[in-house]
């Protein structure tokens, strides 16, 4: 099993004055100590349970370019873009240089978006929820178009590309897509129709175990082999109980899932992260 990093929160203590410095330290810890995933938010405003808008937010791509800057190894995305925020063309254009800056490293995670207060705060239109996802899927689509050898112009209900074009493309000639969300309906499907991964949320084992037998149903109406999917999660705890945690990602591991990610807890995300790949990571690695 993987081990990601989410740096969900800038506002630790003495934010003002260490958010930056603090934010490269436990890059490099993750970096240096074996994480796979590096991961930040796509949001503008702060999410309302993390404090809201008063709390401090970076913008996730701008993050990420700085990131690639003091890292070498480890895989950097957001958890997960918003696909309301960018048109996907620009969208495309924006991970394809963070792979090629980063050598190869980029992931591009991906979902509906959810956060209407930040949208009405900054004057970006909010669409409903089944236009959303239309859009979602139209943006796999031109991702997909603009980073294969297909540059005919692409029409679809909500975006149209004269000239889908990326020079220079992505060091692998396409960047890995995870989309993001455990929505049975739609985000899974549209997981085995045009993902490279799946992100769920940490519920319960037999919860997950479910998501993943419709994803295994939606891969086997599409024709596609589900073992080709990496199955991810994002998991909300602590390290409190390092025991207490590798039996429940042992839990996951068993199931099939390949990388939790987990954010930074207390005041220091540097020690968090440090705990994380010296106490943790060497634990789970071979499950």
């Amino acid at each position: 099993m993987k081990l990601g990093v989410h740096y969900a929160s800038f506002g630790h203590p003495g934010w003002e004055h260490a958010l930056t410095d603090r934010l490269a330290a436990t890059a490099r810890v993750a970096d240096e100590g074996g994480v796979s995933l590096l991961t930040v938010m796509d949001h503008w405003f702060q999410m309302e349970q993390l404090g809201g808008p008063s709390e401090p937010m970076l913008e996730g791509y701008t993050t990420l370019g700085y990131l690639a800057a003091l890292t070498e190894r480890v895989r950097l995305g957001l958890l997960v873009t918003g696909v309301t925020y960018r048109h996907p063309g620009l969208l495309a254009k924006t991970v394809t240089t963070l792979d090629v800056l980063a050598r190869g490293r980029a992931v591009l995670g991906i979902g509906a978006a959810w956060y209407e207060r930040e949208h009405r705060g900054l004057g970006v239109p909010f669409p409903p929820t089944a236009e959303r996802f239309e859009r979602l899927e139209e943006t796999l689509q031109v991702v997909a178009r603009m980073w294969g050898d297909d540059d005919r112009p692409y029409e679809g209900r909500h975006f149209r590309l004269e000239e889908p074009v990326a020079v220079p493309p992505p060091v692998r000639g396409r960047v890995p897509v995870m989309v993001g969300g455990s929505g049975e309906r739609k985000t899974l499907r549209l997981v085995a129709q045009y993902a490279d991964a799946c992100n769920l949320f940490g519920e319960a084992p037999e919860v997950v175990a479910h998501k993943l037998d419709v994803l295994r149903r939606h891969c086997d109406d599409v024709g596609r082999d589900v073992e080709e999917i990496e199955k991810t999660l994002v998991l909300a705890t602590d390290l409190d109980d390092v025991d207490a945690l590798v039996r429940t990602l042992e839990e996951y591991a068993a199931l099939g899932i390949t990388l939790v990610t987990m954010s930074p807890g207390g005041d220091d995300p540097v020690a968090w992260t440090t705990t994380l790949v010296e106490q943790v990571l060497p634990r789970v690695e071979p499950l």
